[in-house]
């Protein structure tokens, strides 16, 4: 849990789970909390299920507090089942399931009953239940080691019992507590604030990219004979759309639509540095990502640079698990190439803006129409005629489509600010977990009331 200093300062001591404070003891989960599990009732009777108590699974154990279920048992299926009974504060550990699942920590904010999976961790009133808690989420790598071998690597009861946890007095394992709790407070905060800008922003969306709500300066006509009125809408195959906006295809509001291939010799030929080579997993929903950017050398990028990417093209999946992910060029793309799992769509500049139609294939329409082209439904690919065949409604003013660029790119920009600082919250707790929860760092805390 700690790394070993290369001397140990005064105050401190070297156990067999790292240095820590002379007067922290080391106990195991079993000295200081009862550990049990719960269990599921008999699914094929009606009478035990969709009844009041909250029946909890690991798919609700993430780390956070749990205040929901998302299923419910009937005191008939409680009492004919080992499904266990919790009381708020009972801190639960998923001893399997599927992915990182297993070995993840909660703590409940409700009463409910708990299936066969999870762990329910009683802490005794000696010692502080959010401490614990804290304690095995900066353990959760370790606790996961622990597992037992075979076809399914699971924890049990005596495992976690066993676990063993650095353990400061009361009070200051309540300091230490506090503290981070404080901190994923600002985290939960965060989250619902960036959920509620992307919920915003799918609202705006769909309200400006239809034409169902216009922008002022372009709602009503400001010459001729209409002047001052407000503009109509008009059928289209795509629905009701603005008068004055069109239905295009990409192929009609394009110059481009192609993909690259990859150099012979595979990944053997890439280098560290020079022409970036763009592959599916540099494109997401809207951005790229680049921190896995392969490169290729001048020599190669001219055996094909008819798939050298341009300012602002329109980079589109076409393959694979990540089809129908679409993102624009950005500087640091510019002059590279893509492979032929990435379709360059280059618009034609008095007809689309570049966001825009990377926004409208991002969109619910815009998957809908790759949806309608895989066969069952596998999104197993698409060609260049499926590609350019999509439609869209576009205004026939460049200024609106620019002015809804602008809105919309800015509220992206908001929310990639919010998930940066996110991530930087996120580091800070990391820190202060391995300061706090180790002794490295002390907190001031009421010694007066320790027992």
């Amino acid at each position: 849990m700690s790394k070993l200093p290369l001397s140990i300062p005064d105050g401190y001591e070297l156990t067999e789970h790292g240095v820590f404070p002379k007067e922290w003891d080391i106990k195991a989960i079993g000295e200081i909390a009862s550990v049990s599990s719960g269990g599921t009732p008999n699914r094929k009777v009606k009478d035990f299920w969709d009844g009041d108590i909250p029946w909890v699974t690991t798919t609700l154990i993430n780390g956070n507090d749990i205040s929901y279920a998302n299923e419910f048992i009937t005191k008939k299926g409680l009492e004919s089942s080992s499904a266990k009974m919790c009381k708020a504060g009972t801190i639960l550990m998923a001893m399997y399931g599927q992915g990182k699942t297993r070995g993840k920590a909660g703590a409940l904010t409700i009463d409910a009953s708990i299936n066969q999976a999870c762990a329910a961790i009683e802490v005794n009133s000696s010692d502080s239940g959010e401490y614990i808690l804290h304690t095995l989420n900066y353990m959760y790598e370790d606790i996961r080691e622990l597992s037992n071998s075979g076809g399914q690597e699971n924890l049990s009861s005596g495992i976690i019992k066993g676990i063993k946890l650095p353990l400061p007095s009361k009070s200051e394992q309540t300091a230490i507590a506090n503290a981070l709790s404080d901190v994923d407070a600002l985290l939960t905060e965060l989250e619902k604030l960036i959920a509620k800008k992307q919920t915003i922003k799918t609202a705006t969306m769909q309200q400006l990219l239809t034409g169902k709500t216009r922008l002022p300066q372009f709602a009503t006509y400001t010459e001729g004979e209409k002047q001052g009125q407000p503009k109509g809408t008009k059928p289209s195959e795509l629905g009701e759309i603005p008068e004055d906006w069109d239905v295009l295809s990409i192929e009609e509001c394009s110059i481009k639509v192609g993909s690259g291939k990859t150099p012979t010799g595979g990944s053997s030929v890439y280098v560290d540095s020079g022409r970036p080579f763009v592959r599916s997993q540099n494109v997401g929903w809207g951005e790229l990502r680049l921190t896995d950017l392969s490169f290729i050398t001048e020599e190669t990028h001219n055996t094909f640079k008819g798939s050298e990417i341009k300012l602002h093209d329109v980079l589109l999946n076409i393959t694979g698990a990540s089809i129908g992910r679409c993102a624009l060029a950005s500087e640091k793309v510019v002059n590279g190439n893509v492979n032929q799992h990435v379709c360059i769509i280059r618009v034609i500049s008095q007809k689309a803006h570049p966001y825009i139609l990377q926004t409208l294939i991002n969109s619910e329409s815009g998957q809908n129409q790759i949806d309608s082209y895989q066969a069952g439904g596998n999104r197993e690919g698409l060609n260049f005629s499926q590609v350019k065949s999509m439609k869209f409604p576009f205004s026939n003013n460049l200024e609106e489509q620019t002015a809804i660029a602008t809105i919309l790119s800015d509220m992206d920009n908001e929310i990639q600010s919010l998930e940066q600082r996110l991530a930087k919250t996120r580091q800070i707790k990391k820190g202060m977990m391995q300061e706090l929860l180790t002794g490295r760092t002390r907190l001031p805390f009421n010694k007066d009331k320790e027992a």
